[in-house]
């Protein structure tokens, strides 16, 4: 295994730091790079940094993807053979009211990590995109091949350009690209802002969870281990030339159960790992929101032979368990 370092942006996130630590135990060395912003409590990204830093195979860099100066030094100096770019400012309702801090982070930032790979002879950049480009669409399941220029969000907005943004440089300076369709992640060390998270914390301190559509949703829950071996997997695997990105090395894949799950199932999940009931708030919709998400994955089991599948009773008891464990109660 060569001991060229690789880049995985967003180090101390939550997907971020699966993937680092997922790398690290391959025996790779990694270099990490966060800027911990208060997006939610930086606490949680010092200590799965903590967790990183016990490793001698990794080193931590601080930064903002938007300083285009400190982007280009980093680059430069490590000339990155392989990078996995997963910071980003995340959100959907979030990114309504603060639509410059996703301007900054997911279209400058991103552009920077562009740059920095063009100029240092990346091999291959994985990055994440998401599961919200496919916006207002109502075939299901979610399908790369569908049409993906009706975003509800901003922030899925910013996801799209990324993924445009990245075909260009592909095209242009024959950059090897693969993008990463995530679907609602969670698992241990997960983000708070997050609807497991905020159930969690709502039914331990005796609150209402906000059900939105009265609690008819379907999300395509994805447990974070699973994600980290197709990130493991799809770094060694460049993409070729494809004729349908103008016969650029580009490639997009679903990375989702292909599973949907009712989240009042969701819910009751938790109640029993809890033990307690949920007092629960129906609510309407809420702009951004989409009333599905459903992967299909075929593209992706084609290619590595792997696709998630860990059901969600499995990784509703393996959070809970974590936040026990974390939060002491």
């Amino acid at each position: 295994m060569t001991d060229q370092a690789i880049l995985v942006t967003g180090a101390a996130g939550f997907i971020g730091f699966h993937v680092a630590r997922q790398l690290l135990g391959e025996g790779r060395t990694v270099v990490g790079l966060d800027n911990f912003n208060s997006y939610y409590d930086p606490a949680l990204k010092r200590a799965r940094l903590a967790l990183l830093q016990s490793h001698r195979r990794f080193s931590f860099v601080e930064a903002d993807l938007a300083d285009r100066e400190t982007m280009a030094a980093l680059f430069a100096q490590h000339r990155f053979t392989e990078v996995v770019h997963l910071a980003a400012q995340a959100g959907v309702r979030y990114s309504i009211e603060q639509p410059h801090a996703y301007a900054d982070s997911n279209l400058v930032g991103f552009l920077n990590v562009l740059e920095g790979c063009r100029n240092s002879g990346c091999r291959h950049l994985v990055y994440a995109s998401s599961s919200s480009v496919y916006g207002a669409n109502t075939k299901l399941p979610f399908a790369v091949a569908d049409r993906t220029d009706h975003p509800v969000s901003f922030y899925a907005a910013t996801k799209k350009a990324n993924e445009v943004m990245a075909q260009s440089y592909s095209h242009l300076y024959r950059l090897p690209v693969t993008g990463l369709r995530f679907f609602t992640i969670y698992g241990p060390w997960g983000r708070p802002d997050m609807a497991m998270f905020l159930f969690v914390n709502a039914i331990m301190a005796g609150k209402p969870i906000r059900l939105f559509n009265h609690g008819r949703m379907r999300r395509d829950f994805t447990y974070v281990d699973d994600v980290t071996r197709v990130v493991s997997k799809l770094i060694n695997l460049v993409p070729a030339d494809d004729p349908a990105a103008a016969n650029a090395p580009f490639k997009l894949y679903n990375v989702g159960n292909h599973h949907p799950e009712e989240l009042m199932h969701v819910v009751g999940l938790l109640e029993r790992e809890l033990g307690r009931t949920a007092i629960k708030e129906l609510l309407p919709m809420q702009p951004g929101d989409v009333l599905e998400t459903f992967a299909d994955v075929e593209d992706l089991m084609r290619d590595t032979g792997f696709a998630p599948s860990t059901p969600i009773e499995h990784g509703v008891h393996n959070f809970v368990t974590w936040y026990r464990d974390y939060f002491k109660v």
